[in-house]
């Protein structure tokens, strides 16, 4: 499991961390934590663990958690601020974020981590980490296994317009989808191989009602019909994945191949022969797309890190410190 690779890390790694952040370089390392707070990659894990038995679908929460917060404002916590003592509402409150689950795990781990090395561990590093390790647990016999980078430090900023203006809407288009992963510095391969996360979790019918009778859309029929009687005009919540619905795999791009998908934004991978080609290759290739994926997580876990020149470790994750 990754948290026991940490071990093999040496010093140098941890110092050239250092290093970078007081050169005004931020960097992030892998065994961050080493010294300082030995457990905690493992105690983050032992609390994702014990949130996926009690509800798998927790862990799908966990790794849309991690999206959505590297997506506004970096990848700093911001999307666990209830308050940051302005009167603007913050990222939590906006709309794309209220279906957002997960908040208890970090949390519960926060809690953990402040009793066994306080002040230490960021709450943007747990988000990371548990992001990571949902991926793990919901892989096939634990295949998605991967080191997740630390040293971020926590936002002070969370703005409820932020998280509409930067959060890729379910009806985008590919060549919106392109624009805004780009501006977040991942190309069209890292979204095609991110867009591979709706292989589990679930979605509201609103998502995606355009999609569904009357309207036309390239939705296979049958998966249409069954989805209009499931929706059936309330906005209940149905897999994204109807086929693996609780296991973290490639099945999400056999189904875009298939017209299977719920969401215009994953029908529009095929709306160029490049992204339709990922796709495939991602479909019919047997280990590609969680190699890909695994580089993919920790290449967004490097948007927009803060240091400590414009971030905090916070006391507890859903309120900036008090100084």
């Amino acid at each position: 499991m990754a948290p026991q690779k940490l071990a093999a890390v040496v010093v140098p790694v941890t110092l050239l961390a250092l290093l970078g952040a007081v050169a005004g370089q931020i960097r992030l390392s892998v065994g961050y934590y080493k010294y300082r707070c030995p457990k905690a990659e493992t105690i983050v894990r032992e609390a994702v663990k014990s949130a996926i038995d009690s509800n798998r679908g927790t862990g799908a929460g966990l790794i849309r958690l991690f999206f959505h917060d590297c997506f506004v404002q970096g990848c700093d916590a911001s999307v666990l601020l209830n308050t940051t003592g302005s009167s603007e509402p913050t990222e939590r409150a906006s709309a794309p974020n209220l279906s957002l689950r997960g908040f208890e795990v970090i949390d519960a781990a926060k809690a953990a981590l402040e009793a066994a090395c306080p002040g230490v561990v960021s709450c943007a590093d747990i988000v990371a980490f548990a992001g990571r390790d949902a991926t793990f647990f919901l892989s096939g016999n634990n295949a998605v296994d991967f080191d997740m980078p630390a040293g971020r430090y926590d936002g002070r900023v969370s703005l409820d317009s932020e998280a509409l203006a930067n959060l890729p809407p379910p009806f985008a288009s590919l060549e919106k989808l392109k624009e805004m992963f780009a501006a977040k510095g991942l190309d069209t391969e890292d979204m095609v191989t991110l867009s591979g996360a709706h292989t589990v979790g679930r979605s509201r019918c609103s998502s995606f009602s355009d999609r569904l009778p009357p309207h036309v859309s390239d939705m296979n029929a049958t998966l249409s019909g069954t989805l209009a009687s499931q929706c059936n005009g309330g906005d209940t919540t149905v897999p994204q994945d109807s086929v693996t619905p609780d296991g973290l795999d490639s099945q999400y791009y056999r189904n875009v191949l298939n017209h299977e998908v719920l969401f215009a934004s994953d029908a529009a991978l095929l709306a160029s022969n490049q992204t339709a080609d990922m796709v495939s290759a991602n479909a019919f290739t047997p280990g590609l797309w969680e190699t890909k994926f695994k580089a993919a997580m920790v290449k967004m876990g490097r948007v927009g890190i803060k240091s400590s020149a414009d971030g905090e470790i916070r006391d507890k994750c859903w309120m900036v410190k008090v100084n």
